[in-house]
């Protein structure tokens, strides 16, 4: 798209128009593609790198600059840069059919990867391809959810997978060091969250090797912290649980 103000000729190119409707009358500003959202999520935070101009518009396609009573009468003030945060921030984003299409399939395909990355097949220990994952995902009419981070949509699915597939969270493996005055009474108090794969003592201390449910990390970690007082510790031996390969599925 390019546009033209009739006033200055300043080319505008590669837009991205936020709209907004205040005291009867449509507002709108000029922003780069794929920098609204950026300053939304505060990721960016120069507006010169969000606004193309700090112009309030009409119609920015026209390049028709809105009339500055209309702007005082709406929002409060004549600062435009003002104005345009205003409008940035509780605006609707103009995109185009096409846009929003190429932006869900993006974010399905986002959604699958991190899947992948985070389970897999509880019977052979290897992760499935994000292939496998895209088509569970349709299988189960699953839609991605533009105002949803693709984290928590990806553990949603996940939930919503499980009914249809074999897929589960793969396992965190950890050391945990406990002191003797503790060792056995966290031992008991972490038992029910832990798989144990070797367990060693000496002279009263403890040291465990386990897997566990990353969700369970944190509470875990603060427990051992807590219970002995900074003298025992988590070290986290590897993320994912997994055997080597990709599991193929026809």
């Amino acid at each position: 798209m390019s546009i033209f103000t009739p006033t200055n000729q300043i080319r505008l190119t590669n837009v991205a128009i936020v709209r907004m409707k205040r005291a009867g009358k449509r507002f709108e500003i000029a922003c780069y593609k794929n920098k609204v959202m950026s300053w939304r999520n505060k990721t960016e935070r120069d507006i010169d790198e969000v606004l193309q101009t700090h112009t309030v518009f009409t119609n920015v396609s026209k390049g028709q600059v809105a009339k500055k009573e209309d702007v005082v009468r709406a929002f409060g003030t004549d600062n435009d840069t003002d104005v345009c945060i205003q409008i940035l921030a509780k605006g609707e984003l103009q995109v185009s059919e096409k846009e929003r299409h190429s932006h869900l399939e993006s974010s399905f395909r986002d959604v699958a990867t991190i899947v992948t990355d985070m389970c897999v097949n509880p019977d052979t220990k290897r992760p499935y391809t994000v292939g496998v994952v895209e088509r569970a995902m349709k299988d189960i009419h699953y839609s991605v959810k533009p105002h949803k981070s693709t984290k928590q949509q990806a553990l949603e699915v996940i939930r919503l997978l499980k009914p249809t597939m074999s897929i589960e969270r793969a396992k965190m493996r950890l050391k945990v060091a406990l002191p003797a005055r503790e060792a056995r009474k966290v031992r008991e108090k972490i038992g029910s969250m832990i798989t144990t794969e070797q367990e060693e003592w000496d002279g009263g201390d403890l040291e465990i090797v386990c897997l566990i449910d990353p969700g369970c990390y944190r509470e875990i970690d603060e427990m051992v912290r807590r219970e002995t007082k900074g003298q025992g510790s988590v070290e986290v031996l590897s993320l994912k649980d997994i055997e080597e390969g990709d599991e193929q599925i026809q």
